[in-house]
């Protein structure tokens, strides 16, 4: 079965997960043995997510990552050790033939979810296209994100909230979005850690992942959102990339843990049961 299939027809909802940038060999590995041996004891969808480039950054020393060549080179690693799906976001048209010889899916970065020439060309290679929200833009203006994919006649999209912009350091979630979103007919993601984000906070984003707990289930829980997207590593205090928002990959069961079973309890429509 494809992998958007899959998507489609998850009895629970699909992760994705992964460290924010690529790192060493046995970090990466590390946390991909680690979320693929929970994805099997709880039969739930995983596609392994990490950056090859990170070309977003606060300050000009920040860490970007190994590169176009190294990245794709571990992440075909990972994609053929593990035996899992794989999503990495692209900065640049010239990027994206590379990138298809090795993802499954192919993200839009929030910065650059309006650069028409980025996303045809993206969706022309029939992979599946998660194109993640500016933090500048309406739910709503969503439609016309997926209508550039969908004008190639590749329908296989993602739609992923990561937050609104609230004041110059901050981002607020509106839960709204979700229902919003979803009536464009594509799966709709909610990226828990970036959403918690406080953007050029100082020299470095800051953030609070301590409300993780909080928001990743009551996103499911309004029934409009197939997926969660949660950035994860071993020390998040010594991560390349994120440190203040990626979680503690041994922290995370106990979240999805919750997720699950509010997933299952919203299904089968019984809240005052549980």
């Amino acid at each position: 079965m494809k992998v958007y299939d899959k998507i489609q027809s998850c009895e629970k909802f699909f992760l994705i997960s992964g460290p924010c940038v690529l790192e060493s060999e046995d970090t990466v590995f590390t946390v991909a043995h680690f979320l693929k041996e929970y994805a099997l004891k709880n039969d739930l969808l995983l596609i392994f997510k990490s950056s090859y480039r990170k070309a977003n950054r606060s300050s000009l020393g920040s860490p970007t990552g190994p590169g176009l060549s190294a990245g794709l080179e571990l992440l075909n690693k990972v994609k053929t050790k593990f035996d899992l799906p794989i999503l990495t976001d692209v900065h640049e048209t010239g990027e994206i033939s590379e990138v298809a010889e090795v993802a499954d899916v192919i993200q839009i970065p929030a910065f650059l979810s309006r650069q028409t020439d980025l996303i045809i060309k993206a969706a022309e290679t029939g992979k599946i296209i998660n194109i993640k929200k500016g933090q500048f833009m309406a739910p709503e203006d969503m439609g016309s994100a997926a209508a550039k994919v969908t004008s190639t006649g590749n329908r296989q999209i993602l739609l992923t909230e990561r937050g609104t912009t609230f004041g110059y350091h901050d981002l607020v979630v509106d839960f709204r979005s979700f229902g919003t979103m979803s009536n464009f007919g594509f799966p709709v993601v909610f990226d828990v850690t970036h959403s918690l984000q406080k953007p050029a906070s100082g020299k470095e984003t800051g953030g609070v992942p301590h409300y993780a707990g909080q928001l990743a289930p009551a996103a499911l829980a309004t029934g409009m959102v197939s997926g969660l997207f949660i950035e994860t590593h071993p020390q998040p205090e010594r991560a390349l990339s994120d440190s203040s928002t990626q979680l503690k990959l041994q922290e995370l069961p106990e979240i999805l843990d919750l997720c699950i079973r509010i997933e299952s309890v919203r299904k089968r429509g019984n809240y005052e049961k549980y």
